[in-house]
Parts: C-alpha cells; structure tokens; sequence
C-alpha cells in the first residue's frame, strides 16, 4: 500500500508538470462552459432583417408593415416600392426574409380578388429561415384573420358572430418541457457534456503514452508486474479531479438560469458512468498508441463527431442505420439521451435503465481490453530487458 500511494504521489506529480493536461483538463471545462453559455445566453433569436418590398403603398399595405414592426423577433430593415438587385444584397446584408406586397393590393383586398403576398426566405441559415418563418406566418395569419372578420362584420354580422364565422374550432397550444424555446436551456447541457466527455478522453490518452515516450514505464514494472495495479495508479488521481470538474461544470446550469433538475441519484450514476466509460475508452488509446500525438489524435476522431451523432440536436432515427448503431457505442449518446429522461423529462433510475447497461458494458469491455493489452506489453518489456 505504501508503494501504492508513493506510485499515486508520483502519478499526481506527472500531471501537474503536464502543462497539455493541465490546460486541457482543468482550463477547457470552464472556459467552454462560459463561452458557450454566453454564446446562447440570449435564449432565442430576436430582431432577424427583413426587407419589405411595398408595390402599393396604401393604408392597407401600412397597416401589414406596421403588423411586421410589432413583432419583436423580425426587424424591418428597410421599406422599398421596387425589389432591385435585392437577391444579390441578401447573401451580403444578411437578410432573413424580403416580404413582397403586390401593386393594387387593397383594391384586390376589397374586391375579393385575394391578392397574394410573397415572402422569400433566406435559407443559408435554418435556424433563422425557421424562426423568421414561423413569426412571418404568424403575422399574417393574424392579419387575414382581422380582414376577414372586419369584412364579415361590415357585411352586418355581429362580432361574436364574424369571429365564430371565421373560426370554426379554435386550437391550443399547450407546451411543456422548456416551453418558452429557450434555446441555452436545450443546447448548453448536451454541449457541457460534450466538453467533459473530450476533456476526459484527451487526458487519459496520455497516461500510458507518456510513460511509454519517456521511459517510466519500465520503472513501474520494476514495482509491479500486474496491469491491474497500474490501471489503478493510473485513475486514482482522475477518479478523484473529474468529480471537482462535474461539480464546477454543474454550477453553469443554474448560473445561466436553466430550468434543470441535475441533483439527483439518477443523473449522479449517468455522470459516473459517463466518466468511467470516458476513461477506460482514453486509456485504452494510450494503451494501445504508445505515442502521445497519435493518441490524441485518433481519439479527436471520436470525439469531434460525437456531439452530433449522439442524437441530441439531431435524432438518431433520421440518421442512416449504420451510423446511428455506431453511434451508440458513443458514451456521449448514452448520456445525453438519459439526461434529457431525468432532467428534462422528470425521470428516475428506472427511466434511464437502458443507458445505465450501455455505459456500463463500454466501460466494461474497455477495461477488460486494458488488462489484456498492458499486460502484454508488461511481458513484452520484461522479455525485452531479460
């Protein structure tokens, strides 16, 4: 036990002078979670450009601009009677939508002729194109509706009347689970775990990797010959940083107001197991790549897609069968998948079930992969010296 807590001191010792590990570990968590968070920290997308193309300029084509300037989420950049070289200036003015009112459009309008308005939308970015969308149908629908319910109204109907006359059935909408569409409520979760699961991965692909670089490794098979005992100095000095790290991470959900239940015994075993898979998967990499760059490298091939393969933004069932199977093997899936059951959702341990057996056979099989391989590479060395 003495050589046990000596090889710990000297493992901690590694890593402090590690200056990749220490920046990697202890500086990226933070300063992801921060930029990020502030990145989002708006919660939805306000005052997107649009142009208005006036061909009528009436009071009824005022009345539909004045609709648009009472929207908070669309801004009205510019009025114009004729549309010009307007397709060339959205790419470059960063236009969502350019909103054309046709020439004798209130004439149309009393007439019953049903004139039609058009609306081009800018869809170089989908997040805008679909948020301008929604708010610019909403805009008009609620306009055609007070059209047609004033019409129906100078027809002599009363206004209780006109309005039923017009609206057979009425719809509601009843959101849940992050109702008002606050948008670093649903993306700053699944990102801090992105950045964990990449934070561990990097770090444990040095451990071996470095020893085998510089030559400690032969040292610590001098003080023992299992893998086992290794394995275990190894993620000693980890299994005691990672839960600072979570817990410092942790506090970016209620500092950015996020709606989240996060204390809890069920998000407790997903962050462990999450961690532990993460570990035994950066290990083996070390393990196996005794070379530190290269290490790294393969595991950024892991990591870099993770994020979108785990289904969070995107769902895995619109993905190709091959590439959502392999993407369950992804600890980032399993996790993100069980946060949004118990955070979001309100789940428990039994909810989240299916991702506990996911991380749990990863973590399971890496580990059974380190014994084997190191090892192999302890009788190797041993050879190798005799």
């Amino acid at each position: 036990m003495k050589q046990f807590i000596h090889l710990v001191k000297e493992e901690f010792r590694r890593i402090f002078s590690n200056d990749v590990v220490m920046a990697i570990f202890f500086g990226a968590p933070i300063l992801y979670g921060l930029m990020f968070g502030f990145v989002y920290q708006q919660a939805k997308v306000l005052d997107l450009p649009i142009v208005i193309i006036d061909q009528d300029n009436s009071p009824a084509s005022d009345m539909v601009i004045d609709a648009f300037n009472d929207n908070e989420v669309l801004l009205v950049s510019d009025i114009r009677p004729l549309a010009g070289n307007i397709a060339q200036e959205m790419p470059y003015m960063g236009y969502a939508a350019v909103i054309t009112i046709p020439s004798n459009f209130e004439a149309d309008l009393l007439q019953k002729r049903y004139p039609e308005i058009r609306v081009d939308l800018n869809m170089g970015n989908i997040l805008n194109a679909n948020t301008a969308s929604v708010n610019i149908q909403s805009v008009l629908l609620t306009l055609n509706a007070g059209i047609e319910i004033s019409g129906l109204q100078r027809q002599g109907l009363a206004p209780e009347v006109a309005a039923k006359s017009y609206e057979p059935f009425k719809i509601n909408f009843n959101k849940l689970y992050n109702s008002t569409g606050n948008y670093v409520s649903f993306m700053l979760p699944g990102l801090l775990g992105g950045i964990m699961q990449q934070v561990i991965f990097l770090a444990m692909a040095l451990v071996f990797a470095r020893d085998f670089e510089d030559g400690y490794f032969s040292k610590l098979i001098d003080v023992n010959r299992w893998s086992i005992y290794h394995v275990a100095v190894k993620s000693t000095p980890f299994l005691l940083f990672i839960p600072v790290m979570w817990l410092i991470v942790s506090r970016f959900i209620p500092f950015f107001n996020i709606d989240a239940d996060i204390y809890n015994p069920a998000m407790f075993i997903l962050v462990a197991l999450l961690s532990i898979a993460s570990m035994m998967i950066g290990m083996l990499f070390s393990v196996m790549i005794p070379n530190q760059l290269k290490a790294t490298e393969l595991l950024m091939v892991i990591s870099t897609p993770a994020f979108v393969l785990s289904g969070f933004t995107w769902p895995t069932m619109a993905m190709p069968d091959a590439i959502a199977h392999i993407a369950q093997y992804i600890p980032l899936t399993q996790f993100l998948s069980g946060f949004r059951k118990v955070a979001v959702y309100g789940g428990g341990i039994d909810a989240i079930m299916p991702e506990i057996k996911w991380l749990f056979m990863i973590a399971l099989v890496c580990f059974i992969a380190i014994l084997i391989a190191l090892q192999i590479k302890i009788k190797l060395k041993l050879k190798k010296q005799a």
